[in-house]
């Protein structure tokens, strides 16, 4: 049966996370009081999903106001833990947003910040809502009205927003069409935050799903099992080009082979114009134990090296659409964001 999922909220005088680094075995939450706390649950990806993160960032600059009151910082202490917190991921464009937003309300006072944040975070559940119809329509309108297999990488619902998700918001919606078959689940390596995020909603949301590891993506691609794949984003240059959790790559190139959409399910926010091409995109690096340990078992030689990326850039050529908020940008026919 299907229930609401909160990744993030605040209470009173904390954020509360939803721990997204035990599950799906365990639900636990974690109440963040300080700005080094929060940017230790960003890095570790207890919060994570661009959308998310936009939230967290504004949410976080109250964090730091509280403790710059009750340590008696100074304004240069108080800026400083604030840019570390923007600086925190820096492939996501929208952790900076979001603390950009409500950084100029700072003078007004706290309460002010928090009521800015407030509404960022409203802001992006109604985003969610639009983003799922509009994505949903363009889909039907280009495969025609009919039940469809999908398949999806990394993890775009509620776990990565305030709402429904990005590119898993477009699966729900469809599914309350009951227009989905099948959802194919990449497992995400090395986090595994599909197999472990995105079948846990999915399960949650009564939606008939299977878990593949990413590997078998172009061959369910190539092989017919799919009709379109649908990613999130971290950050899209204004031409199109997206950078996405590391294998979207892949599953974007199997599709222009096979001939089928693939989708980019983002917020205005990640849209980020002052960039004319993923060539500006900096991509973050994860530590070797992620590859080299699994589940805090060692699974490779003590000493191997690692190449870890976290995202990767898809060219726009490969992206058929990019669907915000606002509208569909049809990417494939040339539009520019």
């Amino acid at each position: 049966m299907s229930r609401e999922i909160k990744a993030i909220e605040w209470d009173t005088d904390k954020i509360v996370l939803l721990d997204q680094t035990s599950l799906p075995r365990v639900e636990r939450t974690l109440e963040i009081r300080t700005v080094e706390e929060l940017i230790s649950a960003i890095q570790r990806l207890a919060v994570r999903g661009a959308p998310a993160l936009g939230v967290a960032g504004a949410f976080g600059v109250v964090i730091a106001l509280d403790e710059a009151k009750t340590g008696r910082w100074s304004n240069d202490q108080l800026e400083a833990a604030i840019d570390s917190l923007r600086e925190a991921r820096p492939t996501a464009v929208n952790l900076a947003w979001g603390v950009n937003q409500v950084r100029p309300f700072i003078s007004l006072g706290r309460d002010v910040v928090l009521q800015a944040a407030i509404k960022l975070a409203n802001e992006d559940k109604i985003a969610n809502f639009l983003m799922g119809n509009i994505g949903a329509d363009w889909l039907l309108r280009e495969l025609g009205d009919r039940p469809l297999n999908l398949l999806t990488h990394c993890n775009t619902g509620s776990l990565a927003t305030t709402g429904s998700g990005t590119a898993l918001g477009v699966i729900k919606e469809l599914h309350n069409r009951q227009r989905v078959k099948e959802v194919f689940v990449d497992e995400t390596r090395p986090l595994m935050q599909g197999s472990r995020l995105t079948a846990w909603e999915l399960e949650i949301e009564g939606i008939s799903y299977r878990i593949q590891p990413d590997s078998a993506a172009a061959s369910a691609i190539l092989s017919g099992k799919v009709d379109a794949a649908l990613i999130g984003a971290d950050r899209i240059a204004r031409n199109g080009d997206s950078a996405n959790k590391i294998g979207s790559l892949g599953v974007a190139l199997a599709c222009s082979i096979a001939h089928i959409p693939f989708l980019v399910v983002a917020p205005e926010s990640t849209v980020d114009r002052s960039i004319p091409n993923g060539d500006s995109i900096n991509i973050e690096m994860r530590p070797d134990h992620e590859i080299t340990h699994f589940a805090d078992k060692q699974i490779a030689p003590v000493d191997a090296r690692t190449f870890n990326p976290a995202f990767d850039v898809t060219p726009a050529r490969f992206v058929s659409a990019v669907i915000t908020e606002k509208r569909a940008y049809e990417i494939a026919k040339g539009e520019i964001l």
